[in-house]
């Protein structure tokens, strides 16, 4: 006779059953720094995270046993949920929706963000969190990633997906930002970028203790200029026909310097989110970015205070503004 089924205290609990999941993940401002360090670190950026998410929700469907992503075209993030159920035990398949606020091919991590909410949907469907090393494995040899799975601003090695140091937060922080148009493959960007020469790594060394010493002490100023050296050594490879007038506009309004998207196409002056002059000095910088075509967008960085960590609701405190469209 087969053995009776295992009941009472003996008994393994059953597992329960999985229910919809949903996860978030912030998206970031271009990059506070982004080059190549002296070997054998390599190639870095430092991250700049922002007040605006991408959002997937994963329905498990335990008779599908194949993902289905939506959009379509999504197939990056469908591999992601994959790795992840793999890791888990679970042969389910199921439809995975992603959303949020994050436009693609502006430099605003999207594409990352994308794969880090997707992590964290699929593991709230099985009750299962992960922590930002984890994170890190599945998006590993998927593309290159921002470190926006940690919830402060981190230097990160996005081509090998491995965390270099945490640097920690800033004050609130807004960006106005000029976006020159169009789309940038980030990959393809990093694949065509020409080399960085000895020189130039030991600068963007010397670049990154700088800011980091600035992160800790809540040096913006120092944090600006470090900032406005990143994006004039990019200029070098991606020249952008505004730079010119942006750093300009940012003196003309005492900036503390411009935030660059390195392989997006976005270029922003930094100021204090309650600088009481903050809307009028947006205006300026629109008015004097009129002559270049595209596009002055608001945007809000995170910050000491912040709701950083995903939840139902990704929040910044009352009366902040995660993104303001200039008219």
């Amino acid at each position: 006779m087969p053995p009776a089924p295992l009941s009472g205290p003996a008994a393994a609990p059953a597992a329960p059953a999985p229910v919809t999941g949903t996860g978030y993940a912030f998206g970031t401002f271009g990059e506070l720094l982004q080059g190549a360090l002296p070997a054998p670190d390599g190639d870095f950026l430092v991250t700049f995270p922002l007040a605006r998410w991408a959002t997937a929700v994963f329905h498990p469907a335990r008779a599908a046993r194949t993902v289905h992503v939506t959009p379509a075209h999504k197939g990056k993030s469908r591999r992601v949920a994959e790795a992840v159920l793999a890791a888990l035990g679970e042969n389910d398949g199921g439809l995975l929706e992603l959303g949020g606020d994050l436009p693609e091919g502006k430099g605003m991590a999207s594409s990352s963000a994308d794969l880090v909410a997707t992590v964290r949907a699929v593991g709230a469907a099985y009750r299962r969190t992960f922590s930002p090393a984890q994170t890190e494995a599945f998006l590993r040899g998927v593309e290159p990633a921002d470190g926006v799975m940690y919830d402060e601003i981190v230097c990160f090695h996005h081509r090998a997906v491995r965390l270099g140091r945490r640097l920690g937060t800033l004050p609130p922080l807004t960006v106005v930002a000029h976006d020159e148009g169009g789309q940038v493959d980030t990959v393809a960007h990093n694949r065509a970028a020409p080399p960085i020469g000895p020189a130039e790594r030991h600068e963007y060394a010397r670049l990154l203790d700088r800011l980091g010493d600035a992160v800790a002490t809540g040096d913006v100023p120092a944090v600006g200029e470090v900032a406005t050296r990143s994006a004039e050594l990019n200029d070098r490879r991606r020249a952008r026909a505004g730079f010119g007038v942006l750093r300009a506009l940012c003196h003309d309004v005492g900036g503390h310097g411009l935030v660059l998207a390195h392989s997006g196409t976005l270029l922003g002056v930094l100021l204090d989110t309650h600088d009481p002059e903050l809307d009028a000095k947006a205006r300026h910088i629109r008015a004097g970015c009129a002559p270049l075509g595209g596009e002055v967008t608001v945007h809000r960085a995170l910050g000491a205070g912040d709701a950083w960590s995903p939840g139902p609701y990704p929040a910044v405190p009352a009366g902040s503004t995660t993104h303001r469209r200039e008219t």
